[in-house]
């Protein structure tokens, strides 16, 4: 491993390019414990205490700790994506979307123009909400009700709007800058370095539990056990693929011979990725999030009850939920007339299936098996948090990282910045670190 390490920086142009990821991400951090003017932070961490359940509670997961500071970055990359999410849903709907699709690099450019302006609409939309949101928050002290926002009125609101819309197209144009010129997505990396940077602060309050007596070295290994478990079942779920075999018809074009090569289709089992935990998440957050400004409702409350952490209810919804969204965002993100249209363009054929329609059916079959049981392993690990929770009594911020949205970002992040090192390993014919061969690394004169 010494040696791979080694390899790493001894290429410079990948040395380059991780040092430039390292120092975008620190940038990253820093901008998220930058304030926004005009909020009291002590009032404020009071009045979050009681939200981490709730979908400001995620909402603060996925900006790294920075919507609970209401800091610049406050709202974080999540704009982006919302906004990305939108294009890439009206891209199977609205035929303008659909030829921009399909027009190759200028498509792509213009596509990205518009799903920056729509990040600036979205962005401008949440970054309003939030400082009313600031503006109706108080916290309670020894002195008394405290108001999070000291001035609230239009001059607040302005600052506050601008502040936060600059901070979200800053990290937007930091992400774009790492994809570009360092090693991996840039904005995955950037959620990735926010939920990891609440890691220390969850190892320090464990730590402190163990030294008050509270829970012993034994549960901690424990825990260690699973978590290395649970790691190595979300790589084999997030790896795992189904191969189906394709064959390229030999064509002759003047004296050349070309196709007549084998290849597959790799189908993915979790083919959706994070998204549909992301979305039944943030549904089952809704109820208990709005029953929080009707505290006189004892029917709210009563929902708030049922859609509780520690309810059997909320883990029966939130599964069956995570099992809808992974057959509709798969269906989204692979379209099987579209893969097998292709095909027939270009001679391919599977053995023993007729091109066209019928290819089309037996690929969208085969995903429907496959997923069937990669939506079911994606639920589980989803719950998997609330289980810990109930079953070794622990804390959500530890309990969060033994699955759910945060582990499955964590690993898939990981797993596609690794295999980006991997590739410029071997083209350089060193020994990558995913590799099983034995290629030894050149030495230059």
């Amino acid at each position: 491993m010494i040696d791979k390490i080694r390899n790493v920086f001894s290429i410079p142009e990948l040395r380059k390019r991780i040092l430039f990821t390292f120092g975008i991400l620190v940038v990253v951090r820093l901008g998220a414990h930058v304030p926004i003017p005009g909020v009291n932070g002590d009032a404020l961490r009071a009045a979050f205490e009681t939200m981490q359940n709730t979908l400001f509670g995620l909402f603060d997961m996925f900006a790294g700790g920075a919507f609970q500071k209401a800091t610049l970055f406050a709202l974080g990359i999540m704009p982006y994506i919302s906004a990305s999410i939108m294009i890439q849903l009206m891209g199977t709907v609205v035929p303008y979307f659909q030829r921009l699709q399909k027009e190759g690099e200028a498509g792509r450019k213009k596509i990205t123009q518009i799903t920056r302006y729509g990040t600036v609409l979205i962005a401008t939309f949440q970054a309003y909400s939030v400082t009313v949101f600031l503006e109706s928050m108080t916290a309670s002290s020894s002195t008394g009700t405290i108001a999070v926002v000291a001035s609230p009125g239009l001059s607040f609101k302005f600052v506050a709007i601008v502040s936060i819309v600059t901070g979200t197209m800053l990290l937007m144009w930091l992400g774009e800058r790492i994809t570009e010129r360092g090693i991996g997505n840039g904005i995955s990396l950037i959620i990735m370095i926010g939920i990891m940077s609440r890691l220390p602060t969850v190892i320090i309050s464990e730590v402190a539990l163990i030294n008050e007596g509270v829970r012993n070295l034994l549960s901690e290994l424990i825990l260690l056990g699973i978590m290395f478990v649970i790691i190595a079942f979300v790589v084999y779920l997030t790896q795992g693929t189904r191969k189906i075999p394709v064959q390229y018809a030999k064509r002759v074009v003047g004296r050349k011979v070309y196709g007549g090569q084998s290849t597959h289709i790799p189908l993915r089992v979790n083919t959706a990725g994070v998204m549909p935990i992301i979305f039944a998440q943030s549904i089952m957050f809704l109820p208990s999030t709005i029953a929080m400004f009707f505290t006189n409702s004892e029917f709210m409350q009563g929902v708030m009850r049922w859609f509780s952490f520690d309810h059997p209810f909320y883990w029966l919804v939130f599964g069956t939920l995570i099992v809808f969204f992974t057959y509709f965002y798969t269906a989204i993100a692979f379209d099987p007339v579209q893969v097998s249209t292709q095909m027939k363009q270009h001679g391919g054929f599977i053995p023993g299936i007729r091109p066209g329609k019928k290819t089309a059916d037996y690929i969208d079959n085969i995903l429907t098996r496959v997923t069937l049981p990669g939506s079911f392993f994606l639920a589980f690990i989803a719950i998997f948090p609330y289980i810990l929770m109930n079953a070794m009594d622990v804390g959500y911020d530890l309990a969060s990282f033994f699955g759910g949205t945060s582990l499955l970002i964590i690993v898939g992040v990981a797993l596609d910045t690794l295999q980006q090192v991997e590739s410029h390993l071997l083209m350089r014919h060193y020994d990558g670190f995913l590799s099983k061969g034995k290629i030894r690394g050149r030495r230059r004169m």
